[in-house]
């Protein structure tokens, strides 16, 4: 019988990440810590110094560590102290960690070698800063793929932002963020190729809402199955898988390519 691990969060993260929700979507794996008793699993807003903010929980004994939304940090140090206590640090992105991203990122890589071009358009309600928006958008496309090249901002403003970047092959990527209430929240990127290509269509977190994964070649157009799941509780259960084998992540190495990208910005 697996164990059933205890969880504590920061009120920010409780809030960001739908803590309670995905926590309580899985009863048999986490359930709430109880008093001052130390948690198992500590989950932190991703906020700037959240790398700090985990080392000092892996430090203390947490056996895992999940951060809401992380902004783009350098994870050396953390990937160390984990690595050292052997605890599992997991990241629950926005978009990057929709279930769908896998099986998104293998029909992409399969692909990009031929890419003409990459677009994307990445749409938020009126509220957070578009920078945020920005690190949110990068981490989804830049875990399909891989480091862009020649990272640019052309305009950056509080209703949105447009940049520009190349992918690994010279083709073209166009990244646009547009932060209004007039249209649902979500992210769009399309991989076009000489014959067909890739469009991954994502939706928030809030509730089980799929993602779409549509491939397109010669032989026509397939719909990668469908996962109703959101992408917190998809953390939530990777978590799980990790912290009873014992095994490490690897969300902080990932997390690197999109920290480099946003550091690029020129």
């Amino acid at each position: 019988m697996s164990s059933q691990y205890s969880v504590r969060a920061t009120p920010e993260a409780r809030e960001a990440g739908a803590v309670a929700l995905a926590v309580a979507s899985l009863p048999e794996s986490f359930g709430p810590a109880v008093g001052e008793n130390p948690a198992d699993v500590v989950v932190v807003a991703g906020h700037p110094g959240w790398t700090g903010e985990a080392a000092k929980a892996v430090t203390a004994g947490a056996r895992g560590v999940v951060v809401v939304n992380p902004a783009a940090e350098k994870t050396d140090s953390l990937q160390a102290a984990a690595q050292q206590a052997g605890a599992a640090v997991v990241l629950d992105q926005r978009w990057a960690s929709n279930p769908a991203i896998p099986a998104a990122e293998d029909a992409v890589r399969s692909m990009i070698g031929r890419a003409a071009m990459l677009d994307s358009v990445a749409t938020a309600p009126v509220g957070p800063d578009s920078g945020e928006l920005l690190a949110d958008h990068l981490a989804a496309v830049v875990r399909l793929t891989g480091p862009l090249a020649n990272l640019r901002l052309l305009a950056h403003g509080p209703r949105g932002y447009t940049a520009t970047a190349v992918l690994t092959n010279g083709a073209p990527v166009a990244l646009q963020g547009i932060v209004t209430n007039a249209r649902p929240a979500g992210v769009s990127i399309t991989l076009l190729t000489d014959d067909g290509g890739v469009n991954v269509a994502l939706p928030e977190p809030l509730a089980a809402w799929p993602a779409t994964v549509t491939v397109t070649g010669p032989q026509g157009e397939l719909l990668l199955p469908t996962i109703y799941e959101s992408a917190h509780r998809a953390t939530w259960r990777r978590l799980k898988q990790h912290l009873d084998a014992g095994t490490i992540p690897s969300d902080l190495q990932r997390f690197a390519a999109t920290s480099e990208s946003i550091a690029t910005l020129t």
